[in-house]
């Protein structure tokens, strides 16, 4: 789950966001630039220019190793983040690997049940008459007792006694 960083992180993330762009160089270019004009003019004397500019640079120093730290901490969050949402990723990907293993096993099964069906249909074609529906026994029993009843038949117009 991600979490939703609060307004003062917010803040500082634009502010450090802001801190590393060009209109940033430019604003602090333009602020020591008129510091050093405001010594060379002759409005403050060079030493008390000097102090605040170091003062200025020092303290912005301060402020910008806290905004890194800041940044490489949220980096360091949302990395871990990442890397459990990988792990929990990867434990689906093994469970879903397994799953197609034994889906492929089934698959070959289900494939020898079908040869075997296809052979118990192929072996019971052999003992259907699929026109009539009968079983070749059964219609060559049928086909022997009408060549029975006709053979019978001839004996009786001969004048032999058939039972």
């Amino acid at each position: 789950m991600v979490r939703q960083p609060t307004p003062v992180e917010t803040f500082f993330e634009r502010l450090t966001s802001w801190i590393g762009s060009i209109p940033s160089l430019l604003v602090h270019t333009l602020v020591f630039a008129s510091a050093f004009l405001v010594a060379v003019f002759g409005y403050a004397p060079w030493d008390m220019v000097l102090l605040v500019v170091t003062t200025v640079v020092s303290l912005e120093a301060i402020y910008l190793a806290i905004f890194i730290q800041m940044t490489v901490n949220r980096q360091a969050r949302e990395l871990h983040d990442v890397s459990e949402d990988v792990e929990e990723i990867s434990k689906e990907v093994e469970e879903i690997s397994v799953d197609v293993e034994e889906m492929s096993h089934d698959v070959e099964e289900i494939g020898e049940d079908v040869e075997e069906i296809q052979a118990d249909v192929e072996e019971m074609s052999e003992d259907w008459d699929l026109e009539t529906g009968k079983s070749v026994a059964d219609a060559t029993t049928e086909d022997l007792q009408r060549e029975l009843e006709r053979i019978k038949e001839k004996l009786r117009s001969r004048g032999v006694p058939v039972e």
